[in-house]
């Protein structure tokens, strides 16, 4: 069998289950091995019910007496009793309604999962449950437990890997001996075998160890190649005018931090040079990196170099250009800024690139990733700054300069803030500067916890507050249009609540399926005040600024990582008032829940979210294709040296490319999105 065959070419794999495997990202005998278990659940040491303690515990029981029923805040739960010979346990699952249906009783289970305090009692609270008779001999200790959807489970996914390691599939070595050798890691057929088949714990931890060497070393060896490419490239060398510079600080009708002036002076010292700039901006939500970008592009302008400003949707488009219009107003610029983006007509786009060929006015050019398009023809591009969830790598850079004689400086900034471990390896051919400050006055945002049942009387003091006041609110919700789980708040549901609820005040929804036009009418309502409530998606979450709106709730909030959490709180208290956020959750508060309330440091949030979701995490990046980390924890210091300084060493010698093809031509594929942000 070959890592190509087709998933429909598994035993036990028809049509039917081809097709939901396809909706988990698999098609092939590869994607399948490669379909990494989330967790474990070890049978080897069951416990009996008499003598179980607080904590995580497996137990080999019988089901009886299973019920179902909602809360009064709408949550479903599913109880029952497991008994050995010992004694009888209560088992409770939250919003798992599927429980009650497929639990048969009198066969024994092997449960597992925490065993702890809730509603006064001791239980076993949404534990795992696999059938006794299920279990074979030699996979029923450790068992795998994947990534599912609906129709197909961990013990189907079990069954068709076993078919596969029966006909021994062809599984090469992906990294160079020498490395292998070098850091005493097996090879990648035992580690594929013991991810999915282990007989103990020992070699889990040893084949994650080497699946995760071999990520983190790719992304260390596209780093460093890239990193050379752009060095041998030629830039255009900006000259830094501390008059201007001056002028321009003078009019600001804030300080600027010492933050600022000091990532403001990195930038101008690259920019300066006739090599490349490669920097990445990184600064928590309200630190004022739009105004270091902005003195970077006064610079480049001011040279007579065009400047392009990505950003990741048109909303934030149309407000970085309000922005830039703003802060280089005073320097004499405004007039060299335009804005370009998608629902413009026609001719509005064809006269804007014509200026733009001219290279006349405008020369600052704001707009989304369509700015990259063939159509669009620039002079001298001096500088391109890539605001949050865009990803310019080799291949983009390469593009622009098939447009232009000269390799431009390029500036990304991020509002995500990055752990170094993670800077340094996936953002390894950049430089990184970071704001670490928050501007004079801007006061902490206050968040706060709130139950299903507290709910109404949440909003209604919202509508009070509003009523009295200017101040303005957003409501966050996971989806748009309701599904088939009634507990996950939506757009459309919130709407139709709220217009109900809180009568007399103007509502309005924003998300992504609306035209670009209707969004940017929306948004424009609200910055002008003329919206008291915008119930929104996550498309507000970066970089929309209205300093009158004070309050954030956020439905569902269970159903958002920490990172969106973080992103979306950094919304309000942009003004002078007080920011208000709300967090209200399906089920009881999360560790990350409760770290969110209790910290509005981005950096202790962005260390805690890779300590709890662990493999593969990467704290708000969007993880697209190529670079989904499936194994590697940025959280592993010694991990991540361990396979950057064994990426360096390949490098630094020239042969081992050209004995190893393979991996130059993975460089290559990875640098087409070599960045994360």
């Amino acid at each position: 069998m070959e890592l190509s065959t087709n998933i429909e070419s598994i035993k036990g794999v028809g049509e039917k289950t081809s097709k939901l495997y396809n909706k988990l990202g698999i098609y092939d005998v590869s994607g399948l091995l490669k379909h990494i278990p989330r967790k474990y659940e070890d049978y080897s040491h069951v416990q009996k019910v008499a003598t179980l303690t607080p904590g995580n515990v497996t137990i080999k029981a019988k089901i009886s007496s299973v019920h179902s029923r909602y809360s009064r805040g709408g949550i479903h739960i599913t109880e029952a009793i497991a008994s050995d010979n010992t004694a009888s346990v209560g088992v409770i699952w939250f919003n798992q309604p599927y429980r009650a249906k497929s639990l048969r009783h009198n066969v024994e289970y092997f449960i597992s999962g925490k065993f702890d305090f809730g509603g006064n009692r001791l239980s076993l609270r949404n534990p795992s449950a696999e059938l006794v008779s299920d279990l074979s001999v030699n996979s029923g200790r450790i068992l795998p437990v994947y990534p599912e959807t609906k129709g197909l489970s961990s013990k189907q996914i079990r069954k068709h890997l076993a078919n596969i390691f029966a006909l021994k599939p062809k599984i090469k070595e992906t990294l160079p001996d020498i490395v292998c050798q070098q850091n005493n890691l097996i090879s990648s057929a035992d580690a594929y075998k013991q991810l999915h088949r282990p007989s103990s714990i020992s070699e889990i931890d040893e084949s994650r160890y080497r699946l995760g060497f071999e990520e983190i070393f790719e992304l260390s060896i596209a780093s460093q190649s890239a990193r050379k490419e752009v060095a041998r490239a030629d830039a255009p060398k900006i000259e830094i005018d501390l008059n201007i510079t001056d002028q321009f600080i003078k009019q600001l009708p804030f300080k600027l931090t010492n933050a600022q002036r000091k990532t403001a002076w990195q930038i101008y010292q690259d920019i300066s040079q006739s090599k490349p700039m490669n920097r990445l901006l990184e600064g928590d939500v309200g630190s004022g990196k739009t105004v270091v970008a902005a003195m970077a592009s006064m610079l480049t302008l001011n040279q007579g170099y065009q400047v392009i400003f990505l950003a990741p949707t048109e909303i934030l488009a149309r407000q970085h250009t309000e922005t830039f219009y703003e802060l280089l107003d005073g320097v004499g610029f405004q007039n060299q800024i335009t804005l370009l983006v998608g629902s413009m007509s026609k001719k509005q786009k064809e006269d804007i690139k014509k200026d733009v060929k001219s290279a006349l006015k405008p020369r600052l050019i704001i707009g989304t990733h369509a700015l990259l398009q063939d159509k669009i023809e620039y002079q001298d591009i001096g500088l391109v700054i890539t605001d949050e969830q865009h990803r310019f790598g080799v291949n983009q850079r390469r593009h622009l300069l098939s447009k232009t004689n000269i390799s431009p400086h390029m500036l990304s900034m991020t509002a995500t803030p990055i752990p170094r471990s993670l800077a340094l390896t996936v953002f390894g051919e950049l430089d990184v500067s970071i704001i670490n400050e928050k501007p004079q006055g801007r006061k902490k945002v206050t968040t706060q916890l709130i139950k299903p049942t507290d709910r109404l009387k949440l909003y209604q003091d919202i509508y009070k507050k509003i009523k009295s006041t200017t101040c303005q609110a957003y409501v966050v919700c996971p989806v748009i249009s309701p599904g088939d789980t009634i507990f996950i708040k939506s757009v459309e549901k919130v709407h139709q609540e709220l217009s109900t609820l809180l009568k007399g005040l103007k509502i309005e929804v924003l998300h992504g399926k609306m035209t670009g036009e209707d969004k940017a009418a929306i948004m424009k309502k609200f910055i002008k005040g003329k919206v008291d409530i915008l119930i929104s998606t996550t498309v507000i979450e970066v970089g929309v600024n209205v300093p009158n709106a004070n309050i954030m709730v956020i439905e569902s909030a269970d159903r958002f990582g920490l990172a969106q959490l973080h992103q979306l709180r950094g919304r309000i208290g942009r003004g002078n008032e007080q920011g208000e956020c709300y967090l209200l959750t399906e089920n009881e508060p999360t560790r990350r829940i409760r770290a969110i309330k209790s910290t509005n440091d981005g950096f202790k949030l962005a260390e805690l979210d890779l300590e709890l979701r662990g493999a593969g995490a990467i704290y708000g990046t969007r993880q697209h294709g190529i670079l989904d980390l499936r194994v590697a924890n940025f959280s592993d210091a010694k991990l991540i040296a361990a396979a950057s300084r064994a990426a360096k060493q390949f490098m630094d010698d020239p042969k081992n490319l050209v004995q190893y093809p393979y991996i130059k031509e993975r460089i290559k594929q990875l640098q087409s999105v070599v960045h994360l942000n």
